[in-house]
């Protein structure tokens, strides 16, 4: 078992009948995701937080996975939460809104989703997954790292420093498998839109409003950029993430 960065820890805690699934980042931990999961736990819900698949350890261990596993223990995850709650919504932030999406598209039962800088477009990664099937032909397994993207500079992302241009590659995919069935998603949706972010352009944003089957709120935050949970936002996401998970589960 790879040893796990320090605060890089899944999250559980034990609430009311209804449930909150919370899903972290692209070569991110559940750190990123941990202060919103608290803020649901202590507004009564009981709430899973889980360490994806070769996060929070190494790059290495990065490198033996793929959107199969992330999307399997997202899976398991929310089926294991389920089977204990009343009602679920479920959080997400990068490809954590992906999984979050994909979850959706699953399980009509979801009572509602909310989404922080979700990567749901996969058009402007043409270019990055070109360069990342170069970089992989040339013997090259790692790219530069995407993560703490922040303004606040009192803040700091457990992520890795590098990105595995393998598991790149797959998460480009499966987003384009992904976005033709977004208008199957027909529960309430939650959006927080960072207007500063450089890693997850606005076109997800944009796709999200055109192309949902469902209700979508949009919540721009001027201040923070991609990991805005960790940010100058991240009492505003709290505060209306609860508000948004209490109206769709009264």
């Amino acid at each position: 078992m790879a040893e796990v960065l320090a605060g890089a820890d899944a999250f559980s805690a034990a609430g009311g009948d209804d449930g909150v699934l919370v899903l972290h980042g692209f070569t991110g931990s559940p750190q990123s995701m941990r202060g919103l999961a608290e803020a649901f736990a202590a507004a009564g819900f009981t709430v899973e937080l889980p360490r994806l698949p070769g996060h929070g350890t190494s790059l290495e261990d990065m490198t033996t996975t793929s959107w199969d596993d992330w999307s399997r223990a997202a899976e398991e995850a929310y089926e294991e939460l389920a089977a204990r709650s009343r009602h679920v919504v479920v959080a997400g932030l990068s490809m954590g809104g992906t999984l979050a999406l994909w979850l959706a598209s699953r399980h009509p039962e979801i009572a509602g989703i909310v989404l922080v800088n979700a990567l749901a477009d996969p058009t402007p990664l043409a270019d990055v997954r070109a360069a990342a099937e170069g970089a992989l032909a040339e013997g090259v397994r790692f790219l530069p790292g995407i993560g703490s993207d922040i303004a606040d500079p009192a803040a700091h992302e457990v992520a890795y420093e590098g990105v595995p241009a393998a598991c790149l590659v797959s998460l480009v995919d499966a987003t384009r498998e992904l976005a033709p069935r977004l208008g199957e998603i027909r529960m309430p949706a939650l959006v927080f839109h960072a207007l500063q972010d450089h890693v997850v352009a606005r076109g997800s944003r944009d796709l999200l409003e055109s192309s949902l089957g469902s209700p979508v709120e949009v919540v721009e935050l001027e201040r923070s950029y991609h990991v805005a949970t960790l940010d100058y936002d991240r009492e505003e996401i709290e505060r209306r993430a609860v508000e948004f998970a209490r109206r769709v589960l009264a």
